[in-house]
């Protein structure tokens, strides 16, 4: 049998499935690489919120990547929930002189509200941050890191001068009867707009998780930052058409679905 590609996750635990470390392993299989993970912080939560925190032994979290590491010869690395900046501080010592792809989900807030960062650990991320392949903040998490707000260029100055690629998620665009959503890549004042049609829809839980990891496998795979950028959106994008409507608030998708039609759609 050929040999699987290995990735790592590097994330918190989310008890429900649908976000964190287990959105990231259901989007590596999807892509039919192999996940491996990291553990930073185990959460109690499901569709409607999260409702305990518990961030892991700094020492601990760097065991379990530094045991990926020693036994995987990983292709890419996707880093999500840290916290707090002793974790970051702790993920950075690991992953700084990495050499291969990285994608960091730089993430502060859940799709139900939850906080998942300490305003204190910010600056902690930002630094980390510069460590990267591509960041993929959403409006909120941009605007935390750099002060952004959409079309507004005078809170451009730092984007534009950050050295790592950020992919902004999240904005949406109605144009005639139909809305689309579009993620922009600034990297300098280099700007590329991806758009896909906006799925209406409450399950929603776990989607910039699953995205980020998404850009992490096409990435791993080989493609380049763009061309891996264009297929999870359309993963993102087939993985909410089929989404099963479980829980009380914000459902999880279907990863499986959304790893089928690529496959087909780009024969992976």
């Amino acid at each position: 049998m050929k040999s699987k590609k290995v990735v790592l996750t590097i994330a918190g635990s989310d008890s429900s499935g649908g976000a964190g470390i287990q959105a990231d392993l259901k989007t590596f299989e999807a892509f039919n690489l192999f996940g491996t993970s990291a553990i930073t912080v185990l959460t109690a939560q499901n569709t409607t919120g999260v409702t305990a925190i518990e961030p892991l032994n700094v020492s601990f979290i760097q065991a379990q990547i530094k045991a990926v590491f020693d036994d995987f010869d990983v292709a890419a690395v996707k880093v999500g929930m840290l916290f707090d900046t002793p974790i970051i501080k702790a993920v950075e010592e690991v992953i700084k002189n990495l050499q291969i792809p990285i994608v960091i989900d730089p993430v502060f807030i859940s799709k139900a509200g939850s906080l998942l960062l300490k305003d204190e650990a910010i600056l902690a991320l930002k630094s980390l941050c510069t460590y990267a392949t591509v960041i993929t903040p959403n409006n909120y998490e941009a605007h935390g890191l750099f002060g952004y707000k959409f079309a507004d260029n005078d809170t451009m100055t730092e984007i534009y001068d950050f050295p790592t690629p950020i992919l902004i998620k999240n904005h949406t665009l109605q144009k005639e009867d139909t809305t689309y959503s579009i993620d922009q890549l600034f990297f300098g004042r280099t700007k590329k707009v991806f758009t896909s049609q906006k799925v209406e829809t409450s399950n929603l839980h776990g989607t910039g998780c699953s995205f980020s990891s998404a850009i992490t496998a096409n990435l791993a795979l080989g493609h380049s930052l763009e061309t891996a950028i264009e297929i999870a959106k359309v993963f993102i994008y087939q993985s909410l058409l089929t989404a099963p409507k479980i829980g009380h608030g914000n459902g999880p998708l279907n990863h499986k679905a959304g790893g089928e039609y690529i496959a087909k759609k780009y024969k992976s």
